[in-house]
């Protein structure tokens, strides 16, 4: 596989999960993007500021091509998981303006450097803080999938929307009377397995 086929993988990946997590905040009200849904606050809008942060650092910063946009909820002294929520004062618009500019940059360092350059990552340990463009972009597009599955099951939870895309959901046909079966039957064979145990 040449370097450009490898590049065109990698970015596909990318790109889909990009797309896929986005697409998670369509349709829903800012306190329906902003809630926390778990006992650790994870919220749609925060992961979509994480991933921004996580882009611009990964496939910007340690390959010495700064962003320039400033990210002060990553500045030392900041307050802790300032990454993973949006305050009142950051709306939607300007958090997924973020996350787009954030792309152009990482896609300019993927396109702009061969997969064998190596950077630093200053906040791993010294000594262990080497990495290639080709292991960051893996890094990004494992931590992108990653979240965009924990805003999959967000989503779900707010309005019932599932799926990778609006026009793939990649789930099994059914209305709702046969996912209410479907979820009674993973119940009781929960429950049966609990027993014997």
């Amino acid at each position: 596989m040449t370097a450009t086929h490898a590049k065109a993988d990698l970015h596909f990946y990318l790109q889909s999960a990009r797309d896929a997590l986005l697409w998670k905040l369509e349709g829903l009200s800012e306190y329906d993007v902003r809630r926390p849904l778990t006992p650790t606050g994870t919220n749609l809008l925060g992961l979509v500021k994480h991933v921004a942060s996580v882009e611009l650092g990964y496939l910007g910063d340690i390959f010495r091509r700064p962003s320039g946009v400033p990210l002060p909820w990553l500045d030392e002294g900041a307050e802790i998981n300032a990454d993973m929520w949006a305050t009142a004062d950051e709306s939607r618009e300007f958090v997924v303006d973020l996350y787009r500019r954030a792309w152009a940059h990482a896609d300019a360092t993927i396109d702009a450097l061969p997969l064998d350059t190596v950077g630093r990552v200053p906040w791993w340990p010294d000594g262990k803080d080497e990495v290639t463009l080709h292991h960051a972009v893996v890094r990004v597009i494992a931590d992108t999938q990653r979240h965009a599955g924990h805003a999959d099951i967000l989503r779900e939870l707010i309005d019932g929307a599932v799926g990778m895309r609006e026009d793939n959901t990649a789930m099994p046909p059914g209305d709702s009377a046969w996912w209410e079966d479907y979820r009674a039957r993973l119940e009781r064979a929960a429950r049966e397995a609990d027993e014997r145990a």
